[in-house]
């Protein structure tokens, strides 16, 4: 799982001085790929081959606003009763005509003729906790995947909760998330330039961002084999 892809994802946190407004997220992305600190950034971030230097200059950028909702892990409640694990919570095998040897989890987010598929409908699968919950149970691209479903939901439980920001309203004591979350993707004179000059659904950027503290988070992942631990 998350051992696939050490070497290969982080995140990186910024300091802003300006108000940030959510409608002109793709001015903000763009200032902040051509901000002197975050080309420098990126190019120190650079370790073994993962991840982008920004040679040249970025030139525009795509950014999807991710819808960032949830406060809990109820979303995940469907998991446990639709048939994907055993009832100890450890994934059910199965075989794929494509992947070979495969488990019911990976078959429910991959695969839409899936039995389960339908247990997350559109909305639930564009918010950012199932994605993250997503990109950390496919992994890097030398993958040993869990036999459990506890250290993926713990990992993006973890990962989530560092990542977002939320506030608590004083009257109703409502907790509700303040981030906002993009993902990104740069462009330079030859194209697309970052997360990566190819598409790939495990090389990914997100920028995160706390309008209140002013801070903008860069929460990435290159594709690719990640550093190995003995």
């Amino acid at each position: 799982m998350v051992t696939s892809m050490l070497g290969r994802i982080s995140a990186q946190s910024y300091s802003f001085d300006q108000v940030f407004y959510p409608y002109n997220s793709k001015q903000f992305a763009m200032c902040f790929f051509t901000d002197p600190h975050v080309v420098s950034g990126l190019s120190r971030n650079l370790n073994d081959g993962a991840g982008v230097a920004l040679d040249q200059a970025v030139l525009s950028v795509d950014v999807e606003s991710v819808p960032c909702t949830k406060v809990s892990m109820a979303l995940f409640d469907p998991v446990y009763s639709c048939g994907v694990l055993d009832p100890s919570g450890y994934v059910v095998k199965c075989f794929h005509d494509v992947y070979g040897y495969y488990d019911k989890l990976r078959e429910m987010l991959q695969e839409e003729d899936s039995e389960h598929y339908g247990e997350f409908g559109t909305e639930e699968r564009r918010e950012f906790l199932f994605r993250l919950f997503k990109h950390l149970c496919l992994g890097g691209e030398l993958c040993q995947y869990e036999d459990a479903i506890h250290p993926y939901l713990s990992t993006t439980k973890q990962i989530y909760k560092d990542l977002i920001s939320v506030q608590k309203d004083p009257e109703t004591k409502k907790i509700s998330v303040v981030s906002t979350v993009l993902k990104v993707c740069a462009y330079d004179e030859s194209g697309r330039c970052y997360p990566g000059r190819r598409e790939e659904e495990q090389t990914f950027a997100y920028l995160i961002v706390d309008p209140f503290k002013r801070h903008a988070t860069l929460f990435e992942h290159f594709y690719g084999v990640g550093n190995v631990t003995s």
